[in-house]
């Protein structure tokens, strides 16, 4: 496959022709009586018409035919996505998942929408507050089908298998150790070449910015010129047994049958676009005396709430980087949040959890349920000289954040059967230190 182009930059004002289109974009105007090339105009909202010049989310495109030209939509099976968060009763337990099997290509084809499965989540569809995070599990491409999202944005993080995403805006290629986002209401299908695993962490009713820096400063952390937004490409294609556009709306799954691709934009122009980012451009902060910087610092995008400095979702990630913490207990700290805490691994081991906590698997550490390094993690690092040492070489994990109390679905608990039911054990050989007598642990009894 050619290699794919981009336009640079995260929000930016953008526009994008099919070079075999030239002149496609309108001049001056967005809705002509007679577009170029007697294209037809269709304006994408990602926002109120009415919010701040600075939160405002439209795109235009110039397309084939206008994305109405369809039957009506009809209510399908939606597998194993829900939105009922209220299937079982809650767990306030720590959960860890072992990873989640794909189903082989043998046994049954499974693309991407069919291989959906909605992990946990919280809040509501109808009202625009909450999220969901699900897995993927898929074998093969989606041929003549696309998706698209009523509810809320996709953030997709893709942990085995190349993902070859066609969207109206154009193409993207998304691998392991990349991320993209799919915003709300955009049409794309995926491509996959082999079996094919990863997460999905969907926000209700806001979108992913870049976290505010503060005294960082101007640069650091996810830097802006690293997000890539596809370029327009088209095709004009019939489809003479009928093209399948399946929505997500209030939670369940509807398809309609249309006689063309809708992959047919030509050109487009605005700010509201699906884009990728690769996690090795980020540009970790970390503490350089001692103790440790929370690790808000890690944060790549954020989806705020109404309360400041409260977020519906956070995608945080912890990447390798350089400890140098003098004096310090070097591993994340054992904690309780009023956060929930959902954890996966793209590659490699994390360094709280060096065993159990494996690629394509996951965890979950619920609103104020405490967690943190396992009994062996907790000796060796107590003991470590405290040189400067590199840490998660060939390492990716990950968090989804929120300051939502998310509830597990049927299939996290039970249908997956991928649940580690030993988890809790990891904590069982930490064993008390305490010395009454002796306020430095170093003196001789």
């Amino acid at each position: 496959m050619a290699q794919l182009k981009y336009i640079s930059g995260f929000g930016n004002e953008c526009s994008s022709e099919d070079p075999r289109c030239p002149g496609s974009l309108p001049e001056g105007q967005n809705n002509p009586q007679v577009c170029p090339y007697n294209l037809y105009a269709e304006q994408l909202s990602g926002s109120a018409f009415t919010c701040p010049r600075s939160t405002n989310k439209r795109s235009w495109l110039y397309r084939i035919l206008p994305s109405v030209s369809h039957k009506p939509f009809e209510s399908i099976d939606e597998g194993h996505v829900t939105h009922n968060w209220d299937e079982v009763d809650p767990d306030p337990n720590q959960l860890r998942w072992k990873p989640f099997e794909i189903p082989k290509v043998s046994q049954k084809k499974v693309d991407f929408v069919s291989g959906l499965h909605t992990l946990c989540g919280a809040g509501d569809i109808k009202s625009n507050n909450g999220l969901a995070i699900h897995i993927f599990l898929c074998n093969t491409s989606m041929e003549n089908r696309c998706f698209y999202n009523s509810d809320g944005d996709f953030l997709i993080v893709p942990q085995k298998g190349n993902l070859l995403i066609y969207t109206e805006f154009g193409k993207m290629l998304v691998q392991p150790n990349e991320i993209c986002v799919i915003q709300r209401g955009m049409r794309f299908s995926i491509d996959v070449f082999e079996e094919t695993r990863g997460y999905i962490l969907e926000v209700y009713g806001v979108h992913f910015e870049l976290p505010d820096l503060g005294p960082i400063g101007a640069n650091g952390l996810a830097n802006p010129r690293d997000f890539l937004i596809p370029v327009a490409w088209y095709e004009d294609r019939q489809v003479p047994g009928g093209y399948t556009v399946i929505d997500k709306y209030q939670g369940k799954l509807f398809a309609a049958k249309q006689d063309v691709s809708p992959f047919n934009v030509v050109a487009w122009h605005g700010n509201y676009t699906p884009y990728k980012y690769n996690l090795k451009n980020f540009m970790v902060i970390n503490s350089v005396a001692f103790d440790h910087a929370d690790p808000s610092i890690f944060t790549v995008l954020t989806a705020k709430s109404v309360r400041p400095g409260v977020a519906i979702a956070d995608f945080v990630i912890f990447p390798p980087r350089w400890g140098v913490a003098d004096k310090t207990f070097r591993p994340p700290y054992y904690h309780r949040n009023c956060m929930s805490e959902f954890m996966g691994l793209i590659r490699g081991h994390y360094e709280a959890k060096q065993g159990g906590f494996l690629p394509g698997g996951g965890s979950l550490h619920s609103t104020m349920t405490p967690h943190g390094p396992d009994a062996d993690c907790f000796e060796k690092a107590s003991k470590a000289k405290l040189a400067p040492e590199r840490i998660a070489d060939g390492t990716m994990a990950f968090m989804f954040e929120s300051s939502l109390s998310l509830a597990v679905t049927k299939w996290g608990l039970k249908a997956s059967r991928c649940l580690d039911e030993n988890y809790h054990k990891c904590w069982e050989p930490l064993k008390s230190h305490f010395t009454p007598n002796f306020r430095n642990p170093a003196e001789p009894n």
